[in-house]
């Protein structure tokens, strides 16, 4: 049996919370607030938020337990493998690869939006084509590469590096963030007054708040970048499970300070009526000035960034865990003489990600609006492994080495396995407020066959690997085994 392939400790508790918090809080909670609250008001879009992280936190009870008993790259892969086997790991592997590959490129490109909105002259010159109504203009293009560039170099320089950065990242975004609604606050006739009509007055307030509980997988996406990098904790694994709660409760609370902030500036319903390239970002330079625009300004780089690097962490880290078991190419396995990070994984996600900005805005919503279904199953495969794992008793089928009798973390994995198919029926029901667009269904059949047919190409050479081989390949070990249990 080859030897396996391990990756460096270096990672500390508070950096892996910024990777968690810093990839849940991206571009959206600095540019959507008006668009959110055009559907739901601003107190449907904080009851929305707020109830999706309490979702979100019982799905984490199954991470926090599976991170502890399987601290190893790959996350959702090697727990799909523990519980469903290989075939199921491809699947939920493929998935996720695809999620946060379109995420990295998503804030690369809002990166480039941000400057679109602050030097409209520096971006729009050189305009290239139209691509589903969206100008593409070069400088965009530029900009987003270059910034890919810069955080793929800082990545294969080390995990620590990284991981520093994102912790730096998060506390700026996060006293930026406090000083904006702040700031609103105190301004004279700026205030809660402002916020009424809680609800719009075209729907239920039911409807407002699941029209944004359905988005909640998206929101969140980027604690499950914890168990990425499992491998990499400097520390005991038993903590990932608090440091994922308080990066989801930290998450929950920026989303509801910048609801509360835009929609104290002034009536909420004349700031979506204005309808704003970025609404957010004209109110605030209304009501506060430069000043106030540069503290967004800095809030929302920080955002990207966070995004940006986290995501970038976590697809290099489940492509190395994959290449690993011998699904991708060993190339994405290999790493980095000097950094012993795996720099190929990184330079592939960087490569992807950059031809993003080439096909305009547009498109790339459309990819990752169907990316949200990666996720999503990846939720359910975690929830659905804990579940397997928890038993209700010492029954006959109960092994020490393996399960854990816990009939609460149990009920709460089985509720984590209901959330999720009730988010994935939120995003493929037709009808529902979350439903994918035509343009997402095809884009998603296309993903869907595309695996599918690599998975054929890669069947006879994956199914032939002994079992212990590929569980020691996968897990560290010859055995399934829950370790760490305490």
């Amino acid at each position: 049996m080859e030897e396996r392939q391990t990756l460096k400790q270096s990672l500390k508790p508070h950096w892996v919370w910024a990777i968690a918090l810093g990839s849940s809080i991206g571009w959206g909670a600095f540019v959507q607030p008006t668009t959110w609250m055009d559907g739901s008001g601003p107190l449907g879009v904080i009851i929305g938020f707020c109830i999706g992280a309490l979702l979100m936190m019982l799905i984490a009870v199954s991470y926090g337990f599976l991170i502890k008993s399987f601290p190893v790259s790959g996350g959702e892969f090697a727990y799909a493998f523990v519980s469903l086997g290989r075939t199921h790991a491809f699947i939920c592997g493929w998935f996720l690869t695809l999620g946060y590959i379109c995420i990295v490129a998503l804030n690369a490109s809002a990166f480039s939006l941000m400057f679109k909105f602050v030097f409209p002259p520096l971006i729009e010159n050189v305009h290239l084509y139209q691509v589903a109504g969206w100008d593409v203009y070069l400088m965009e293009i530029v900009i987003a590469s270059v910034t890919l560039g810069i955080f793929g170099y800082f990545n294969i320089k080390g995990t620590g590096l990284s991981g520093r950065m994102q912790f730096i990242f998060c506390t700026i975004m996060v006293i930026s963030v406090v000083a904006i609604t702040f700031m609103v606050g105190v301004q004279p006739g700026a205030g809660l007054s402002n916020v009424t009509p809680l609800f719009p007055t075209d729907t239920t307030a039911f409807a407002a708040i699941i029209s944004i509980v359905a988005i909640a997988p998206w929101a969140y996406v980027g604690f499950d970048n914890v168990p990425q990098a499992a491998e990499e904790f400097h520390f005991s694994s038993k903590k990932a499970f608090m440091l994922i709660i308080l990066a989801i409760f930290f998450a929950a609370l920026l989303y509801s300070l910048m609801i509360i902030a835009t929609s104290m500036i002034a009536p909420w319903q004349n700031l979506v009526a204005q309808n704003e390239v970025w609404g957010t970002g004209a109110a605030i330079q209304d009501l506060l000035g430069t000043m106030g625009l540069v503290i967004l300004v800095v809030a929302l780089t920080m955002g990207i960034f966070t995004g940006l690097n986290g995501f970038i962490i976590s697809s290099s880290r489940l492509l190395f865990a994959m290449a690993r078991a011998k699904i991708l190419p060993e190339i994405f396995a290999r790493l980095h003489s000097n950094y012993k990070t795996p720099y190929a994984g990184i330079i592939f996600t960087v490569i992807v990600a950059m031809l993003a900005p080439w096909f305009g805005r547009e498109v790339l919503g459309w990819i990752v609006d169907m990316s949200s279904i990666g996720v999503t199953i990846a939720y359910f495969y975690t929830c659905y492994t804990a579940f397997s794992l928890f038993k209700w008793s010492k029954g006959k089928e109960f092994n020490p080495k393996k399960h854990v009798v816990s009939p609460l973390k149990k009920t709460f994995a089985g509720l984590g396995m209901i959330a999720s198919i009730a988010f994935l029926g939120l995003l493929l029901i037709p009808g529902s407020p979350a439903a994918l667009g035509m343009e997402s269904m095809i884009a998603l059949i296309a993903w869907v066959a595309l695996g599918f047919l690599f998975y054929l190409t890669k069947r006879t050479e994956f199914n032939s690997i002994p079992k212990e081989e590929l569980n020691y390949l996968i897990l560290g070990d010859k055995k399934i085994e829950a370790k760490n249990r305490g």
